[in-house]
């Protein structure tokens, strides 16, 4: 694990090649998997604040499961998170282009400028988790087979993960926080090599 400030953060980051590759996965992460996306506490008021903004978007099975179980749930595990249409089913929060791609609601009123909040940050930060103890965060990569199409196109193109992911990265933990972790990305491939 690499230190900087009060995170830990995985050398699976510098090592993983991974840029996303919807046309092959068709936004598999946003509907495969039981339960929905991790929220921070602040987040579920987000969703609630925005969803008339953005609930346009949604698929009608989506809007009866926010209208039935509410903006964000409690897992199994008792983590705050998005609501799943079903069981085992896409987020509430999902629509589909023409194609059957999955993409986000929000995501797409924020580009329609509808909204100044992007998506939530693990799903913006995904493949890379975050969990807490009591002092420090621990950043983590995610290891899942419906991202075998990204890992394959990030190995083509030579993009880690930590680069791909630069944007959510700097939304989560700063610029400063992004420049320790370029500069200590160089010294360890550097020795890799």
């Amino acid at each position: 694990m690499l230190v900087i400030n009060n995170t830990r953060v995985s050398e699976e980051l510098l090592k993983t090649e991974f840029v996303c590759n919807l046309n092959a996965c068709k936004g598999a992460c946003c509907v495969a998997g039981a339960s929905g996306a991790p929220l921070e506490t602040d987040e579920a008021e987000l969703l609630r604040k925005h969803f008339p903004k953005f609930k346009h978007y949604m698929t009608a099975l989506g809007l009866e499961a926010v209208k039935k179980q509410g903006y964000a749930v409690y897992d199994s595990d008792g983590d705050l998170t998005t609501p799943l249409v079903g069981p085992e089913k896409e987020c509430a929060y999902v629509y589909f282009e023409s194609d059957q791609t999955a993409k986000c609601a929000i995501e797409k009123a924020y580009e329609d400028g509808h909204v100044d909040w992007i998506k939530p940050i693990s799903c913006h930060l995904y493949p890379i988790r975050i969990s807490s103890t009591k002092n420090l965060e621990l950043v983590k990569y995610s290891r899942w087979s419906v991202c075998a199409p990204a890992c394959k196109n990030g190995k083509q193109l030579g993009v880690p993960v930590f680069k791909f992911l630069k944007k959510p990265l700097i939304r989560k933990f700063g610029q400063a926080w992004y420049k320790q972790l370029e500069t200590i990305a160089k010294t360890f491939l550097k020795a890799k090599h």
